[in-house]
């Protein structure tokens, strides 16, 4: 009886584990592991728990051994097991399946061996968005930000060079060489100051502020750097997703691509859940809804109007009458592009067709809501 049952669910489990995206099971399996990793490290905890501990560890390793081999047989069946193997999700993969095993066996103690459960985070990577993002930007940028890195590394030779020779007679032992100054030189580019290592020669503190400014300016350069190119790739990203859902309403279809590319600079989406109300009957309205996915519900006297995907609602505060004349509410999750007042004129003085095919569609139904 159970047979039946046991079956799809599993072959549905190793299909999940044999692709790309991480599974629930994966994300507590990593969760769990590293929590017992960090509690092993803590004596008391270990020594009152440490079958419970060991057990759920192994049970977290075969886990990843398990996800390892589905994965390899998957790619290997798709004649590409060398191509795995050797990505980075393969290796991240082998080395978490890997790693403490191969420890445990070349004679590592537990505690030690089992530290080794730190590469599991690794796996987290692939399924966080915004490191995608993180990495276009690295590349984009690389020259900016590797030019900043040589003036960085400048300053950082050339103040070593100067402290170690105006300290070395008055502190031999902390900047008696440019080796043993370079540590001073980090800490006080980077602005962090231990303290532990200063100068003490009037001309050697004079430095030392250069140098700490020196620092403040070289980190605020990458700062500005990655900040900016990460606004503008976060930027793109959003002109690229609102883009498609413009493109799939009906009502911009007859648009062409500058066209398209205009309504999408001006519009914003907006996700609402189920039974969300997006306008009150009586307040003042300034702006129109599109629906690109999803309905809503809208309340007229006597009667209640269903909108589906590719209708409009609000033009009518746009073209006049800035109070809203009935409520309007979602009856299921949607996605609705939003036009503001302001954009809405830029937009119809653009597009004399878009604005008469929505004063044809506002004049009707005013009719209707008589």
């Amino acid at each position: 009886m159970s047979k039946p049952l046991v079956s799809p669910v599993l072959a549905e489990f190793v299909a999940a584990t044999a692709g790309r995206n991480m599974t629930r099971a994966a994300y507590v399996a990593v969760a769990t592991g590293v929590g017992m990793m960090l509690l092993l490290t803590v004596d008391p905890a270990y020594q009152a728990a440490h079958h419970w501990v060991d057990a759920v560890l192994w049970a977290c390793l075969s886990f990843f051994i398990f996800e390892w081999v589905v994965r390899l047989r998957h790619a290997f069946l798709a004649d590409r097991g060398l191509a795995y193997a050797v990505s980075g999700r393969g290796l991240v993969d082998a080395v978490s399946a890997a790693a403490v095993p191969l420890a445990l066996s070349l004679g590592a103690d537990p505690q030690s061996g089992w530290l080794l459960g730190v590469f599991w985070m690794f796996k987290l990577v692939p399924g966080i968005p915004g490191l995608r993002q993180l990495r276009r930007v690295l590349v984009l940028e690389s020259g900016p930000l590797l030019s900043v890195l040589v003036i960085f590394l400048m300053v950082l030779f050339l103040s070593s060079v100067a402290v170690h020779f105006l300290e070395r007679d008055a502190q031999p032992v902390a900047f008696g060489s440019v080796p043993a100054t370079l540590w001073w030189a980090v800490v006080t580019l980077t602005t962090v100051g231990y303290g532990d290592v200063v100068p003490v020669t009037p001309l050697g503190r004079v430095l030392a502020a250069l140098v700490m400014i020196c620092g403040l300016g070289v980190f605020g350069l990458w700062t500005g750097i990655l900040a900016t190119a990460f606004a503008a790739e976060t930027r793109r990203d959003n002109f690229l997703k609102t883009w498609e859902t413009v493109s799939k309403v009906p009502f911009f279809a007859a648009l062409g691509p500058s066209a398209i590319a205009d309504v999408t600079h001006m519009l914003r989406t907006m996700d609402l859940p189920s039974r969300t109300m997006i306008i009150r009957k009586g307040q003042a309205g300034d702006c129109m809804y599109f629906i690109a996915d999803g309905e809503v519900e809208v309340d007229l006297p006597g009667k209640k109007v269903t909108l589906g995907a590719g209708a409009f609602f609000g033009e009518m505060a746009l073209l006049g009458s800035n109070l809203r004349s009935a409520n309007i509410t979602t009856t299921r999750v949607s996605k609705l592009l939003v036009l503001d007042l302001v954009d809405f004129r830029m937009l119809m003085a653009r597009h004399p067709d878009l604005a008469e095919t929505i004063d044809v569609e506002a004049k009707r139904r005013a009719l209707e809501n008589k």
